[in-house]
């Protein structure tokens, strides 16, 4: 066999990551076995395990990676309304949820979906976004509490339609889009003024 080339641990990583996202993409979380994605990597177990030490933590790793991407391009535009940004960001999760739908259904529908680390990267990304619109609001006080609070609860909105419109198909996506633009500003509507251009554009 031709020796294995030379990579930094991060890159090791990322090449192992890679497999795991492409046999994810093809097979449940529960098909798959730590020793089929060493064999589809070419490594051996024993490296698998070094870089992850369960298969929740790999798929874990898997789906922050993706996220953190997505966060990278799905920012609000400060030359726009505080609205038309979240639009366009909320737009770009709903097209890398369907552009990574085995990926959203494990994270989503799959006995690792529970655990914290799988939870957190789509929490995460979307708090940022939120936090933005608070602060591109310059929420303060106690409006902001409660627009935060309003926030979160449009965060599982989002998770549950979009679930619904992936799996089920009965809704197009920008009906999907369009449902938690219109959840967006009945309840964050009512503490912040949606329309106006973000604080630090001004």
């Amino acid at each position: 066999m031709p020796s294995r080339r030379r990579l930094t641990p991060e890159q090791r990583r990322d090449e192992l990551m890679d497999a795991g996202a492409q046999l994810f993409g093809e097979r449940g979380f529960e098909d798959i076995a730590m020793e089929d994605i060493a064999a589809h990597a070419q490594v051996s177990r024993a490296l698998m395990y070094h870089y992850f030490p369960t298969k929740g933590e790999f798929f874990a790793a898997i789906w922050k990676r993706a996220h953190d991407r997505l966060l990278s391009e799905a920012t609000i535009d400060p030359a726009r309304s505080v609205r038309a940004g979240v639009a366009i960001a909320l737009a770009a999760h709903l097209d890398f949820y369907q552009a990574h739908v085995p990926l959203v259904f494990i994270a989503n529908r799959s006995a690792v979906a529970t655990d914290p680390a799988v939870r957190g990267p789509v929490a995460d990304d979307l708090t940022a976004i939120c936090n933005r619109v608070l602060d591109a609001c310059a929420a303060t006080g106690h409006t902001r509490d409660l627009a935060s609070a309003a926030l979160a609860g449009w965060i599982a909105f989002i998770r549950e339609v979009a679930i619904e419109w992936l799996l089920h198909q009965r809704i197009s996506r920008d009906e999907a889009l369009k449902l938690c633009m219109a959840t967006l500003d009945a309840t964050v509507g009512a503490h912040l003024d949606l329309e106006a251009v973000p604080a630090q554009s001004n």
